[in-house]
């Protein structure tokens, strides 16, 4: 029998244990220091449920034990504040890990994996945020597509381009001479013999700078995402569990759509809530109705 995502993420959520919690108390004008003292809690385990209470601006607790509506809000406003975190760089949809020190002592890559990990496991959305190249490198996978558009610094994107365009082997050779610093220090410098050349120098400076230079701290990442079992997972369905993981550009179905709220009901038997039921079934054609523009 073919296994599914929901299988996957289904077995990896065997561990926790319903009968015990840790809570967060989040504030949304600061989410995220308030899921770094959430996670960092000496009582934190993630096979405990979570405990999701959000303050509002007077600093009041708003009510409700976490029946799932707090928790995937919480772990949704936590994936969007991580993808801006200083440990991430690249284009939007597209971040990958790079070394800062002060992460490091704050040992930030192994929260940010752990984060992760959790959020999908215990019924959150992934990231959607990561660079394939990143996440297939994660997963044991050989494949590697960055292109210049990958990097950010303005100087070494010019840098690249003009190897890229160089027309003969005299134009590359003086090209990789002229930044032959920033070429040595990736390993990429060498003599040129063919004008072809110039494709191998960018891809093993663009695998340098996106995952060699930073291999110390995509390894503490693992350790963060290995939370719950889910690298393990990763590595054994990668074709399942990397989209979880990477931005899409495919769009959400009306059944998708419609999974992402959840209505707040009269009782059954009212008056209200015949007129509600009929509301859904306007939405729900609505949303159908869309779909197939």
């Amino acid at each position: 029998m073919n296994i599914t995502l929901p299988d996957i993420i289904a077995n990896l959520s065997h561990p926790i244990d319903h009968g015990r919690v840790s809570r967060f108390n989040i504030s949304r004008a600061n989410v995220w220091d308030g899921a770094v003292r959430g996670f960092k809690r000496t009582t934190y385990s993630e096979t405990c449920d979570m405990l999701v209470k959000f303050t509002d601006d007077a600093g009041v607790l708003e009510e409700g034990i976490d029946t799932g509506r707090p928790r995937r809000e919480f772990l949704t406003l936590l994936m969007k504040h991580l993808k801006d975190r200083p440990i991430f760089d690249g284009p939007e949809g597209h971040r990958f890990l790079v070394y800062n020190a002060n992460a490091v002592r704050e040992d930030e890559y192994y929260l940010a994996g752990k984060m992760i990990a959790v959020s999908i496991v215990h019924g959150g959305p992934g990231p959607h945020f990561l660079s394939e190249d990143v996440v297939h490198y994660l997963a044991g996978q050989p494949s590697f597509k960055a292109t210049v558009n990958s990097i950010t610094d303005e100087e070494i994107v010019k840098a690249l381009q003009e190897i890229e365009n160089a027309a003969s082997v005299d134009a590359l050779r003086e090209c990789t001479m002229r930044h032959s610093t920033m070429l040595q220090t990736a390993g990429c410098l060498r003599h040129v013999a063919t004008v072809e050349a110039k494709k191998e120098i960018v891809s093993d400076y663009l695998h340098w700078y996106i995952i060699d230079r930073n291999s110390s701290v995509i390894d503490r990442f693992k350790d963060g995402l290995s939370a719950l079992q889910f690298f393990t997972a990763l590595q054994l369905h990668p074709a399942l569990l990397s989209p979880v993981l990477t931005h899409s550009e495919k769009g959400l179905t009306a059944l998708q759509l419609e999974r992402l709220f959840k209505p707040d009901l009269s009782p059954p038997g009212s008056n209200r809530r015949c007129k509600e039921s009929e509301t859904l079934g306007y939405w729900a054609d609505y949303l159908l109705d869309c779909e197939g523009l």
